[in-house]
């Protein structure tokens, strides 16, 4: 969000853990809110308190490291609705304005574990797979009206979901996940966001329906 700022773009940060998005608000300039992105009601109306909105980055995410036989359906309903559910709410929420305005951005974050699978992520990669074929059908709903839609697919990012899955596992996880990208390491948050705002910018203007991989090579072999 950082990256944002720095553009000189207004940002809002949606999150349930206000206070940590306060903490992240404060040091990029930006207004923090809490929000359940699970809840349509409560997307919405944040959505038109804070809105109109250029530019929408669908970033919510959650896993759980369980074979699919040793999962329920509250897991399902939790891992779709955080993944899945809360990008069509926000993406929702910011279309019709977007329309009007003849303009938008809507670049939803994804993972490679949707177009790889995950041992032990069904229900994730199955989520983040939607996310992909949702980001191409309202890129292509909506070209006629000057709005572009992609998404990024991140490989092994150092972030507190991935550093909480290191800790469970062990360095045997953290070989496991660099061993996997080309690159042989972690890729960094900040290397998501350039990704991020260059599709939102005008240098990204003739980019649609795409998904972009910040992975490292990862899936490719070697």
């Amino acid at each position: 969000m950082g990256s944002f700022a720095d553009a000189g773009a207004k940002v809002v940060i949606g999150d349930l853990d206000v206070e940590a998005a306060s903490s992240l608000a404060g040091q990029v300039g930006a207004t923090a809110v809490r929000l359940d992105v699970g809840d349509t009601g409560m997307v919405q109306a944040m959505m038109s308190q804070h809105g109109p909105f250029d530019i929408v980055v669908n970033n919510a995410g959650v896993d759980q490291h369980a074979f699919f036989t040793d999962t329920t359906a509250d897991d399902w309903a939790r891992l779709l609705t955080v993944n899945l559910v809360s990008v069509l709410a926000c993406t929702h929420a910011v279309l019709p304005a977007m329309q009007a305005a003849g303009f938008g951005r809507v670049i939803n974050i994804t993972s490679e574990a949707a177009r790889l699978g995950s041992r032990g992520g069904a229900v994730y990669s199955a989520a983040k797979g939607g996310v992909i074929a949702f980001t191409k059908s309202i890129a292509r709903e909506n070209a006629r009206f000057g709005i572009t839609a992609n998404a990024i697919a991140p490989g092994p990012i150092r972030t507190p979901m991935l550093e909480a899955a290191v800790a469970k596992g062990g360095d045997k996880i953290l070989r496991a996940m660099t061993d996997a990208t080309l690159l042989r390491r972690l890729g960094e948050p900040e290397e998501v966001a350039a990704a991020v705002l260059f599709l939102a910018s005008d240098q990204g203007a003739y980019i649609t329906g795409e998904t972009i991989g910040v992975s490292g090579g990862m899936g490719l072999g070697g």
